[in-house]
């Protein structure tokens, strides 16, 4: 009761008007043929580049670091693309992108199609742009994301791609609309781009390592970053600048970060889980209400487990990595598969290293070529939507979360019926009116609620 936060406070209440008829999504793989073999795997086909068309302009959204980085691998991913507008609700940041804009890329962005506030975005999309990347702090997202599909713009949406599970599903449901209307999507979940992940995938779906029966997963790594209160900001500026320590603005790591490797996991063995059972702490977070650790068992409804790790703690040790286990093997889902004695059957052959030693990195950044697969999408009519895919892997995350902040058990139906959102409701800058306490495991828990 030191915090006043129950399980109730976490989940709320159910059955969301408007929303209730959005199912779970569920991954389909292909059916096993005669004497238990899989058929083939039809997975994306690469291009260096993009090909050439119309000239396409973009809209930038979030003008931080990431946003400036996705506009540059866009301006990289192929001819006659063109950025042409940005939003911020900081004039330092629009500075500062349009600053590298032009030193990277020599590309100019016009004063008048500058925009700076809460609203910004909305004079990006509106101002004639094709595509839009939505970059802002991810509890943005799912309102930014369905702004632009009203206009009927193509998106690249930074991952994780909510906060909360009323913005997941809010998420789902723009997806949804997005494929109807022939939009691209692609969301920032690189991993499904890389060529060395998309080549074990192939060999896994068709059966290399048998049946997959267990999961792990890790994000392990220092401290991230913080910023120190500026007595000029207000309050919203401060939260806003340090926005990745901040629940509201978020998600936390797990969700921020971690939502990479969990959504491999979700790729690879076609399934999203039914529960999670974990816990987490807060060591030496030095602002923000966050954990910097986590550890969650995850269960899918055929009994199978994963097991979820994430650290932001300095002087530890680290590992970003995956790793599947099937009855006849395992792999690290990225470039190696292994039989069940632990030898290597199968290795992705990288390019030849520039000075003629073997090579360690796929011919293509997938940074870049997430951006180069949305462009060859839109221009030659073949749309594709990763949306609902990513919205369901961040709200597996969520779900871990909550069970962490909590710990007590949480079900991806109670995520599904929960009306949880996080955030204020007053967007201005000056005093922010959201809870600012750590939450704190079993203390935090009522009885019954």
């Amino acid at each position: 009761m030191k915090t006043g936060i129950s399980r109730r406070n976490f989940l709320g209440t159910t059955a969301v008007a408007g929303i209730s008829g959005i199912a779970f999504p569920t991954l389909l793989t292909g059916c096993s043929s005669e004497k238990g073999k899989k058929p083939a795997v039809e997975v994306m086909t690469f291009l260096d580049q993009a090909p050439d068309g119309p000239e396409l302009k973009v809209g930038l959204i979030g003008c931080g670091g990431r946003g400036t980085g996705a506009a540059i691998d866009f301006l990289s991913a192929g001819p006659n693309l063109r950025i042409t507008a940005l939003g911020d609700v900081l004039q330092d940041k629009i500075d500062a992108c349009r600053e590298e804009l032009k030193k990277q890329k020599n590309a100019e962005v016009a004063d008048e199609n500058c925009f700076v506030g809460f609203d910004a975005f909305q004079k990006v999309i509106d101002s004639g742009v094709d595509v839009v990347i939505c970059a802002t702090p991810p509890f943005f997202r799912p309102e930014h994301f369905a702004a632009a599909v009203d206009a009927r713009k193509h998106v690249f949406l930074e991952k994780p791609v909510c906060v909360d599970p009323v913005g997941a599903r809010s998420v789902i449901a723009t997806a949804r609309k997005a494929q109807g209307l022939g939009l691209s999507v692609v969301t920032g979940t690189q991993r499904r781009h890389q060529r060395d992940y998309v080549a074990t995938y192939k060999n896994i779906a068709e059966g290399m390592i048998g049946e997959i029966v267990a999961a792990n997963c890790y994000w392990n790594q220092g401290k991230l970053w913080h910023r120190d209160f500026d007595p000029k900001w207000s309050e919203m500026e401060f939260m806003i600048r340090d926005w990745v320590n901040w629940c509201w603005l978020s998600g936390d790591h797990i969700v921020e970060q971690h939502v990479h490797n969990l959504d491999v996991i979700h790729w690879f063995t076609g399934k999203y889980p039914v529960k999670a059972t974990g816990f987490g702490s807060r060591q030496r977070r030095v602002t923000g209400d966050q954990f910097d650790n986590f550890s969650v068992d995850f269960v899918f409804d055929n009994g199978m487990h994963m097991h979820s790790m994430c650290r932001q703690i300095n002087g530890c040790v680290n590992d970003v990595s995956e790793r599947i286990q099937g009855t006849k093997g395992w792999t690290n889902c990225r470039n190696a598969i292994y039989d069940a004695t632990g030898t290597e059957i199968w290795k992705y052959e990288y390019p030849v290293a520039e000075d003629g030693q073997p090579g360690k990195e796929v011919k293509v950044s997938p940074y870049l070529q997430e951006h180069i697969d949305l462009v060859t999408a839109i221009r030659t009519g073949k749309p594709f939507n990763e949306a609902e895919n990513t919205a369901t892997s961040t709200l597996v995350a969520i779900m871990g979360r909550i069970s962490a902040y909590t710990g007590k058990e949480v079900t991806m139906d109670e995520m599904m019926n929960t009306d949880l959102k996080l955030g204020p409701t007053v967007f201005a800058f000056g005093p922010v009116e959201v809870s600012k306490t750590v939450p704190v495991p079993g203390e935090a828990y009522i009885p019954g609620n």
